[in-house]
């Protein structure tokens, strides 16, 4: 009988347009995306940067580790001994389009050279733009180092 009565009465519609009345005059909740950011966590994976020590020398010491941890191999890199005994790239080439962003390189690094940084706006118009090079990677890394110093500090205590 109820039943009946519900539906003579249209009880679901009204339902629905009062639910509408109702967040009809609240504040709303999306954003205007290209002049307003959504917030990031810390731990977002963006785009890669190579980083530097506070005195300009770059960190990565050549160890390899996040070539050998790379599950799609979209890392390639060449070393030579310095002067000095150190290690030091010569090539640091990340294929973007083979890169699954799994964090793995950035885990692996001992000395947080290579890092996935906030930036996620890096669409390319061509296949050849998506190959970086040692030089685009430390460009990535100088223009994001607050961001990616804020983020590896806000996410110390889970490393």
């Amino acid at each position: 009988m109820i039943k009946y009565i519900k539906s003579f009465t249209l009880f679901e519609l009204l339902q629905g347009m009062f639910l509408t009345l109702k967040y009809m005059f609240k504040a709303k909740v999306t954003i205007n995306y290209p002049h307003e950011k959504g917030p990031l966590s810390p731990r977002f994976r963006g785009e890669h940067a190579l980083r530097r020590y506070p005195s300009g020398e770059e960190r990565c010491i050549a160890c390899k580790l996040c070539e050998a941890v790379c599950p799609a191999q979209a890392i390639t890199i060449e070393a030579e001994p310095r002067d000095d005994g150190s290690r030091r790239t010569t090539r640091y080439d990340i294929d973007m389009s083979k890169c699954i962003y799994c964090g793995l390189c950035q885990e692996s690094c001992p000395v947080d050279a290579i890092v996935e940084g906030p930036n996620f706006e890096f669409a390319t118009e061509t296949r050849e733009e998506l190959m970086y090079t040692k030089e685009k990677l430390m460009e990535n890394g100088d223009r994001w180092e607050q961001e990616i110093a804020q983020n590896i500090y806000l996410d110390r205590k889970y490393r």
